[in-house]
């Protein structure tokens, strides 16, 4: 995942492959060293269509990258979207040794693991398993169990599935492309990465990243990822509708999206007309703004249907504090934010990738249109489950158990427990110095 301290995302997405080699710097923020990009021919709705085509777009963007960045790039990490994603909630349980006193790193662990084992539907494969609350001697809504004394470990567990033969379709693209995948992940979760802070996350937050051949999204609540989807409908969809709406070219109807498109029909001059060149030998066609935005409206509030629905399948519809975040290409679309406002009933901004971005060589890329591929480098620094992070701060392995490190603000043991940690601590400091504890 990491060579010499930098990570390459390699967004494999509908309109375009992007590749994205990324460090951390001293202030922890992301500092973009390269930046590569090809146009997507052999990719469907997230799904490759054709292996040529895409082998020859991330051979593309990943050398454009590597000569920005004059690195060598090998490996790499793939964010994966389509229609044949799919999410469900699954119960899991394990007992613990009751002779260890309480409930360890370890157990969480043999928990999640358990999770990789259950039965999916032929053809799948699980490619994410995240916690939920857990419940421990039926004793629910516990976010860390960690230290708790208890016998029974119980959890909710968020499962995302893919279709293996997608799974295995992009694996032979990276592998012709002479690079190693080291991860494959959700596009969007990758997107909030990138665009949502903490506080949304804990408020309640609905990601919707609008790409060139999927809607996707990822709800969170209480800093945990709840609900994930994607709908077989983005920015493409748009496109066509306008080709065959307006009766122009592809390339055309793309380009009155991007200039004059308006989500809102109301917004458009019934009077303003813009001009393309014809066919040969034919006049220019005139086209009018008003009946562009239309077009538009009408398959962009059946986008946010499919989001609405997936919004009250999830349960937490009105428990969404941080309301609606949109990013991707879509999202620039104008009008587009009062829209979503309008017809869900939630606040509604657009998600940019710049909190957590440092010094970059490429102004471009703090465009929503990014907001995957900086998440995919973010995800090489980062779990999603910020508890992992957690763990790793608190608790050590003292012959070949965890040990608690005492933190500040950590008030969650005896003083007692804390004095016999703080001891063990400072005799194995030194030990676990070298091997990065």
């Amino acid at each position: 995942m990491e060579n010499d301290k930098f990570i390459v995302g390699l967004d494999i997405g509908t309109t375009k492959i992007c590749a994205i080699v990324g460090r951390k710097n001293e202030f922890n923020k992301l500092e973009v060293l390269g930046v590569g990009k090809a146009v997507s021919d052999g990719v469907i709705r997230g799904i490759v269509t054709n292996i040529d085509k895409t082998v020859n777009a991330i051979q593309k963007a990943v050398t454009d990258a590597s000569d920005m960045a004059e690195v060598d790039i090998a490996n790499v990490i793939v964010g994966i979207a389509g229609q044949h994603i799919r999410s469900s909630i699954h119960h899991g349980s394990i007992m613990c040794n009751p002779q260890q006193g309480e409930i360890t790193i370890e157990d969480v662990r043999r928990l999640s693991n358990d999770m990789e084992n259950i039965v999916v539907p032929p053809g799948n494969t699980i490619i994410h398993v995240m916690p939920q609350d857990y419940t421990v001697d039926y004793e629910d809504g516990i976010k860390d169990p960690v230290g708790m004394s208890g016998c029974k470990l119980e959890a909710d567990f968020h499962i995302i599935t893919a279709q293996s033969t997608a799974i295995s379709n992009i694996n032979r693209c990276i592998k012709r492309a002479d690079l190693i995948s080291k991860d494959l992940i959700l596009e969007p979760l990758a997107s909030s990465l990138s665009v949502l802070s903490e506080e949304d996350k804990e408020a309640g937050v609905c990601l919707v990243d609008i790409g060139g051949g999927t809607t996707d999204i990822a709800i969170f609540y209480d800093n945990i990822i709840r609900h994930t989807a994607v709908i077989p409908l983005g920015g493409n969809i748009i496109t066509t509708d306008i080709k065959e709406g307006c009766m122009v070219l592809y390339h055309q109807a793309e380009l009155l999206k991007t200039k004059f498109g308006k989500a809102i029909s109301e917004e458009a001059n019934p009077n303003e007309i813009v001009s393309i060149p014809g066919l040969r030998n034919r006049p220019p066609k005139e086209i009018s703004i008003k009946n562009l935005a239309s077009i538009i409206q009408a398959r962009m509030e059946e986008i946010i249907e499919h989001v609405q629905n997936e919004l009250v399948a999830s349960g937490h519809y009105k428990k969404l504090a941080g309301g609606i975040v949109l990013t991707g290409g879509g999202s620039l679309l104008s009008g587009v934010a009062q829209l979503f406002e309008y017809m869900t009933g939630l606040d509604t901004r657009i998600g940019y990738p710049n909190e957590h971005l440092g010094k970059c060589k490429v102004d471009e890329i703090k465009s929503p249109m990014y907001a995957t591929s900086v998440g995919l480098v973010l995800a090489g620094f980062k779990s999603f489950d910020e508890r992992e992070e957690n763990y790793k701060l608190r608790y050590q392995k003292v012959d070949g158990r965890p040990t608690q490190k005492v933190l500040k603000g950590d008030f969650g043991t005896s003083i007692f427990t804390n004095i016999k940690n703080r001891l063990k601590d400072i005799i194995s400091d030194d030990i676990h110095e070298d091997n990065n504890y």
